[in-house]
């Protein structure tokens, strides 16, 4: 994660915050998703759990404002070679033949907080929590083995290792600079 200072402040160049429709609202053309062990998981015909959390703080590791949580299924197409995403909250929405960067931005579009409760008086953080969740326990009677299972459990590959996580963290913003910037 790169920060820049600036005249007193940081910028994170992986994290863009905007008010859209009077909803907070991040995206991350830098952040990624899709890499490493869950990418690979995925191309082994698995599919990934994602979980993103957006949350305002009244300092950079201050006191949480607000926050929102939602768990994504990621899945991957080999003939297509596309993603398929479901968010699992209810009512469920998905979307299908996607690239890796369309459907890491349309995680990142489902997420938002009303601007409703955001500080109008102070400044305030914004931070994007990211990680997968672990692949279920295969069990003995388990008749959904994929290929990247089999390959994890021979390979005696840790938990951890297949695990993706990571935090962005941005600010300080002002909810009126905000709305001028729309």
């Amino acid at each position: 994660m790169l920060f820049i200072a600036c005249s007193g402040s940081l910028i994170a160049q992986n994290l863009k915050v905007r008010l859209e429709a009077d909803r907070l609202r991040v995206s991350g053309p830098q952040v990624r998703l899709l890499t490493g062990r869950p990418l690979d998981r995925l191309r082994n015909g698995g599919s990934v759990i994602y979980v993103l959390e957006l949350t305002v703080r009244t300092e950079k590791a201050g006191r949480v404002l607000t926050k929102v949580k939602e768990r994504f299924t990621l899945s991957y197409d080999l003939w297509e070679e596309k993603f398929s995403v479901t968010r699992q909250a209810t009512p469920t929405r998905s979307a299908s033949n996607l690239s890796a960067a369309a459907a890491q931005a349309w995680c990142l579009d489902s997420l938002s907080i009303p601007a409703s409760q955001l500080p109008g008086d102070r400044t305030f953080w914004v931070e994007l929590e990211y990680q997968t969740e672990g692949p279920p326990a295969a069990s003995k009677s388990d008749s959904n083995l994929t290929l990247s299972s089999l390959i994890d459990i021979f390979s005696r590959r840790s938990p951890e290792e297949q695990q993706l996580h990571d935090i962005d963290v941005v600010g300080p913003f002002h909810l009126e600079d905000l709305r001028k910037k729309r």
